[in-house]
């Protein structure tokens, strides 16, 4: 009984492992992760409710926006980097980080190579959307009224990010 319960087992986790790799569901851990490659990655809907929570779903997928004074990075002020919470892409920096007062993330400069600008027009505004270059998940806005030297604040939400410490 124990070896039939035992073999059960090493299938389901050699199942689950087969399942990830061949849905290129990504690892957390981002020693193993390149954190700069910028190949697209494509997921169906299905596929990144699988991976993501439901908050960073409706940001990342659904172009949702957090409540501000909500999100876990509005006011951290740690040095590292943030990452993409959805193919963990480097984004945006500590260094680049400032206090805003909106509420949510605000950042002055980002990893260029990163992230793309694309119009939006929803809710009869006229602004730039900020998406991860690699999965194209939204992250939040850019504005014309941050600091020096950019004079951008790019407004992001938390649930987007994965942050890590220097």
């Amino acid at each position: 009984m124990k070896i039939f319960i035992s073999a059960i087992i090493l299938t389901i986790l050699i199942s689950c492992v087969n399942y990830a790799e061949g849905n290129n569901i990504s690892s957390v851990n981002l020693g193993e992760v390149n954190t700069h490659d910028t190949t697209k990655i494509k997921k169906s809907k299905k596929q990144w409710k699988e991976i993501l929570n439901d908050k960073a779903y409706y940001v990342l997928i659904e172009k949702g926006t957090e409540r501000a004074f909500t999100g876990e990075y509005w006011n951290n002020v740690n040095k590292g980097t943030y990452y993409c919470k959805g193919c963990q892409l480097a984004l945006f920096t500590s260094e680049t980080k400032f206090k805003s007062g909106t509420g949510w993330p605000s950042f002055y400069d980002r990893v260029k190579t990163n992230v793309k600008l694309v119009s939006d027009n929803s809710f009869g505004m006229i602004r730039s959307e900020v998406i991860c270059k690699r999965c194209d998940g939204h992250l939040g806005h850019v504005f014309d009224d941050g600091p020096k030297p950019t004079g951008l604040r790019y407004c992001i939400n938390s649930a987007a990010l994965e942050f890590i410490d220097e």
